[in-house]
C-alpha cells in the first residue's frame, strides 16, 4: 500500500495516546538523555505521534501483552526529518562526545553513522516506526533486556547471545508479539520496528512533534 502524500502533512497520523490510552511514553529525543545530549530538533511535545496503521497494529501488540503482564513503554515513534539532519550535524562535529561513555562507549562517533546505527534517512521520518520495550505491571519497571535504548554497539542486536538467557527470551518476547502484529525488526536494535504495510514507504515527513500538527 503506497499514497502520495505532503512532508507536511499530517492528516493521517494519529497521538499514539489516544490510540492505546495505558501506553507509557518516555520520548527521549525530548529531553536531554539521549546520545546527543540535549533536545532534538523538531520535538516540541514529549508525545508519540505514528500513522493511523501503525497505531492500530500496536494497539493489538498492547493488547496482548496487557494480558500477559506487561505494557508498552515509547522512546521514540514518529521523527520529523529536522531531526535527522540535526543528527547529521551533529556527527560533523569533531569535539562534541559529551554522552560518548553512555551511548557509544566503543565507537568512534563517525562509526555511527558508517555502521548504519544512523540513517541519514530515517523510516521513523515515515511515520511507521517505533521503538520501544515493555514495562512489566508487577514490579512497576523496564524488563531486563540486556542493554539500554539507543546504546550504539553489537550488546543492542537483537541476537546477541552475550546477554543472559532472560535478557534473550525478554527481547524475543517483544519481537514476537511485534512481528506477529505486523511489524519488522532489525537486526542492530532489538528495541526498533517498522510496519510491514507501511503506508507512506517513500515519503519522509518533517512537520513537528506536536500535537498542533495533527490539526492542520
Amino acid at each position: 500500500m503506497s499514497r502520495n502524500a505532503l512532508p507536511t502533512d499530517a492528516s493521517d497520523f494519529v497521538l499514539l495516546s489516544d490510540y492505546i490510552p495505558h501506553i507509557i511514553q518516555e520520548i527521549r529525543y525530548y529531553s536531554s538523555y539521549n546520545f546527543i545530549g540535549e533536545r532534538i530538533d523538531g520535538y516540541e511535545e514529549p508525545i508519540a505521534l505514528l500513522t493511523k496503521e501503525a497505531a492500530r497494529a500496536l494497539k493489538a501488540v498492547s493488547s496482548e501483552m496487557i494480558v500477559k503482564g506487561y505494557r508498552l513503554k515509547v522512546f521514540d515513534a514518529y521523527r520529523p526529518t529536522t531531526a535527522v539532519k540535526h543528527f547529521i550535524l551533529w556527527g560533523i562535529e569533531d569535539q562534541d562526545v559529551r554522552m560518548k561513555p553512555y551511548f557509544y562507549p566503543d565507537l568512534v562517533k563517525q562509526e555511527l553513522f558508517q555502521k548504519g546505527y544512523i540513517a541519514k534517512q530515517s523510516s521513523h521520518s515515515r511515520g511507521s516506526a517505533i521503538d520501544l520495550t515493555l514495562l512489566d505491571m508487577r514490579t512497576g519497571k523496564e524488563v531486563d533486556m540486556g542493554g539500554p535504548f539507543d546504546f550504539f554497539g553489537e550488546l543492542s542486536h537483537p541476537d546477541c547471545r552475550s546477554i543472559t538467557d532472560e535478557q534473550y527470551e525478554n527481547r524475543m518476547l517483544l519481537q514476537h508479539a511485534m512481528v506477529r502484529n505486523g511489524f519488522l525488526p532489525i537486526d542492530c536494535e532489538w528495541w526498533h520496528f517498522v510496519l510491514a504495510d507501511e503506508p507512506f514507504p517513500d515519503t519522509y515527513f518533517s512537520f513537528p512533534v506536536c500535537s498542533e500538527s495533527l490539526k492542520h
